[in-house]
């Protein structure tokens, strides 16, 4: 074998290989669930990592006329309109305060894209099966019909997200006021 900077390359490859065996990432996958962690009217949220396409800073909007309140606005996202909606106030909590910290959440589904306005994304949450909780914590919570399960994690409950029990419920796909 030649020594060409590819071949040079390769063999660095290999070498590393051989130490990425049983890595931390690696070990995870056995018995936990991970999820994208975020804050809506206070609540902690969690939802499933393949669910969303991209988070964005709150992006420029056009107003479309004749929506429901908590729609607020169409964005253009390298091409595609994304519809964006304030999350908070769909689930009657009040209009979103913007901070530093909101952001975009852009759910991918079936029907298309749409856009979330949240408090704040908190990063990736690990989740071992003994931490699923049966408290029913957010069981009078306007986020109840959304969530699939709990899981309690030191003092923190986390609902988990469905994103397709969202968009799919007649309410949210009906907004024109």
């Amino acid at each position: 074998m030649s020594n060409t900077p590819f071949n040079t390359l390769r063999d660095v490859e290999k070498r590393s290989l051989i130490h990425a065996v049983g890595l931390p990432e690696q070990a995870l996958a056995q018995g936990t669930w991970s999820g994208i962690a975020f804050q809506v009217a206070g609540l902690n949220l969690v939802s499933e990592i393949s669910d969303i396409v991209e988070i964005l800073t709150v992006p420029s909007l056009t107003i479309v006329p004749g929506a429901k309140d908590w729609v607020m606005g169409v964005a253009n996202v390298r091409g595609t309109l994304v519809p964006v909606i304030d999350f908070r106030l769909f689930l009657g909590g009040g209009r979103t305060t913007h901070t530093k910290y909101s952001r975009v959440l852009v759910v991918q589904q079936s029907g298309g894209v749409v856009g979330l306005l949240i408090d704040e994304v908190q990063g990736q949450r690990h989740f071992l099966v003994e931490d699923l909780s049966q408290a029913g914590h957010y069981a009078d919570q306007a986020i109840a019909p959304y969530l699939t399960r709990e899981y309690l994690k030191g003092e923190d409950y986390w609902g988990a997200v469905d994103f397709t029990r969202l968009v799919n419920n007649p309410v949210f796909m009906q907004a024109a006021a």
